[in-house]
């Protein structure tokens, strides 16, 4: 089984340059599933229904969330609609959406699971580790998919050595700078960020200018988006489903 995660996508560019590559990365790898991280999708910060039909229109199978799930008002109205869309199962409010999504991929079931990292991040219920521990019995015999939206690089590290027998990948997003560690833990394809699929020259994408007067101690309160082409970041799985192990996990990392 061939899928591709496709890392935060932010802003306009972001979503342009999904538009603009996942087809010709359809035509050439034939992935089976294709998921992404959509949680800054409208203007950095949320996603709006109009931008969650988008994204599936240019391919992708589910898309997961974050911190910022809630961000925007509308999502309420929508959420529960959204069959293709997974939020945090361990962050508040936990009325609205799922926490994961099952489906049949070549034959086998696979679970996409979206959990949030307890540090230095708001609105989380319980830890990842919890929320793990007292889902597994639900996902047994199956392949399991989870997005770790979180800060720390350690956290995620540790949540994979914790399951890397019964995850068959954990990957990690949020930062927005894809990392050099992607690898095998046991049976778990891992890598701590899988990166930003948005503005290039930015930083994490929002307008440089304004990240840095808010470093050199202006009161900047909200951060613009870059309006600069978005590099496209990812990672390709090959699962075998026979026994959900993976089989190798390589990162795409495809700059303007």
């Amino acid at each position: 089984m061939k899928i591709l995660f496709i890392g935060d996508i932010v802003g306009k560019s972001g979503r342009a340059t999904v538009k603009e590559l996942l087809p010709s990365l359809l035509k050439e790898h034939s992935f089976d599933l294709v998921i992404a991280n959509g949680e800054n999708v409208t203007h950095g910060k949320g996603i709006n229904e109009a931008h969650y039909h988008e994204l599936l229109g240019y391919g992708i199978d589910v898309i997961t969330l974050g911190n910022h799930a809630f961000s925007k008002a509308e999502i309420y109205k929508y959420i529960d609609k959204a069959d293709k869309m997974v939020r945090p199962y361990n962050i508040l409010p936990q009325d609205y959406g799922v926490g994961y999504l099952e489906l049949e991929v070549c034959g086998a079931q696979v679970v996409i699971l979206n959990l949030c990292g307890s540090v230095f991040m708001e609105n989380v219920q319980e830890s990842p580790f919890n929320s793990m521990a007292k889902l597994l019995p639900l996902f047994k015999d199956k392949i399991v998919i989870v997005d770790l939206h979180a800060e720390a690089t350690s956290e995620k590290i540790a949540f994979a050595h914790q399951f890397k027998y019964t995850c068959s990948a954990v990957l990690g997003t949020h930062t927005h700078v894809q990392t050099a560690d992607d690898r095998l833990i046991g049976s778990c394809a891992f890598i701590s960020d899988v990166g930003m699929t948005g503005p290039y020259n930015s930083i994490i994408g929002r307008d440089i200018t304004e990240v840095l007067d808010k470093f050199k101690g202006f009161n900047v309160k909200t951060y613009t988006v870059s309006e600069d082409k978005a590099q496209f970041c990812a990672v390709i799985l090959d699962i075998d489903e026979s026994n959900r192990k993976a089989r190798s996990i390589t990162r795409l990392q495809i700059r303007p």
